[in-house]
């Protein structure tokens, strides 16, 4: 016998998922980095009022007149640079 307010988990079978559907649920999931069981979760609590909002997802805008942002090709040079310091000397870490 179930106590007052337990939770039990619930499984929904959907039917009628077209190769259409089917190919845009995937492509959205890998976009967002998520399951397309995930995305779809998500997907259902957002509609229906669910939606929790990410507790530690803040974003700042404070500091960036002091550092400003890289463009593709700065990335990419220093990128590179720090490729080269991530090497290790078989000499030295024997």
């Amino acid at each position: 016998m179930q106590s007052q307010g337990a939770f039990t988990m619930k499984t929904i079978t959907l039917r009628g998922i077209d190769e259409e559907l089917s190919s845009a649920l995937t492509q959205a999931a890998q976009r967002t980095g998520k399951s397309i069981n995930q995305f779809v979760l998500d997907c259902l609590r957002s509609d229906v009022g669910l939606k929790k909002e990410p507790r530690f997802s803040a974003t700042y805008h404070d500091l960036d007149d002091l550092f400003g942002r890289w463009s593709e090709a700065e990335f990419r040079r220093i990128d590179s640079f720090l490729k080269g310091q991530r090497t290790i000397d078989p000499e030295i870490w024997q």
